[in-house]
């Protein structure tokens, strides 16, 4: 902390600091922040990349999130019972936000504190966990689906059935269809005026990336719901550039989602109040 960086004549002077942010939500977002003086005055450049000083923690939880496929991991890999390995980190600290999104390692994923069982309120710039995803772990459990390695994994499930949702297609991998049902019986279960929410279902599998990227969404693995489109919010949609976080989306919903492996975009600075993936290393370790 506090040297400077490429100090050339008549280059900017960048010092950086390593921010841990905590937000209104809870979240913990961990930020190098540069300073870049030149004479234009000062601006501030936001840098990522940087591992958690509680990896081993989160490596651990990735581990018993997915026993099916993680062996373990060492200080430089994670394992794969198929013997194949997966670098923890690639070294670069400095990344933006784009290069964190298009091309993260595994410890970036977990750049971001998901902000479980807190309020839900604007979250703090470029905190969007869960939104990170290391390819190359979930192709290889879920399949990849540009090489019809997804769409033999599906099954249906019954979709608040009480309320008339029908059925979506959900991945079997991962028990993520059992969770699914799970949430649908609870769901189910809630008064019917939550039902507006919830259905008709606005998608499961779709091999696509995330908008305006080439990462690929969840929805390409058959691991995610997003439910009523005409409650929902997204930031794209906003007129400004800079996203103002906005929900319709009741809280009893999204704990149901959570409780069963779910984490929910709207607690994204990129918000995506109608999208939830099945992400259990993102959330706290259940009780016993």
């Amino acid at each position: 902390m506090g040297e400077v960086w490429g100090e050339v004549s008549g280059s900017p002077m960048l010092s950086p600091q390593r921010l841990l942010t905590k937000s209104s939500t809870g979240a913990v977002l961990i930020v190098t922040t540069m300073l870049a003086i030149s004479g234009n005055g000062a601006r501030s450049q936001e840098l990522y990349g940087a591992s958690p000083a509680d990896i081993k923690d989160r490596l651990a939880g990735l581990a018993r999130s997915y026993p099916e496929w993680i062996a373990g991991f060492d200080d430089e890999f994670l394992i794969l019972r198929n013997g194949q390995k997966f670098a923890i980190s690639d070294g670069q600290a400095k990344k933006s936000f784009e290069e964190l999104l298009e091309k993260p390692d595994i410890d970036d994923m977990f750049y971001a504190t998901y902000p479980a069982g807190t309020v839900p309120r604007q979250p703090t710039r470029n905190s969007d966990p869960g939104r990170v995803r290391f390819e190359p772990l979930f192709v290889a459990m879920y399949g990849d689906c540009k090489k019809n390695g997804v769409a033999a994994k599906l099954r249906p499930v019954e979709w608040v059935p009480r309320q008339g949702g029908g059925r979506v297609m959900i991945t079997t991998v991962n028990g993520v269809d059992k969770a699914l049902a799970a949430v649908s019986r609870e769901l189910d279960a809630l008064p019917h005026d939550f039902a507006r929410y919830l259905r008709p279902s606005a998608g499961t599998y779709n091999c696509r990336a995330i908008a305006g990227s080439t990462a690929r969404s969840m929805h390409a693995y058959a691991a995610a719901i997003d439910i009523n489109v005409t409650y929902a919010d997204y930031w794209r949609w906003a007129a400004s550039s800079a996203p103002t976080w906005k929900n319709r989306i009741p809280i009893e919903i999204v704990r149901i989602f959570e409780r069963h492996g779910f984490i929910w975009g709207g607690y994204w600075y990129h918000f995506d109040t109608m999208h939830f993936e099945y992400r259990p290393e993102l959330l706290p370790k259940a009780p016993g």
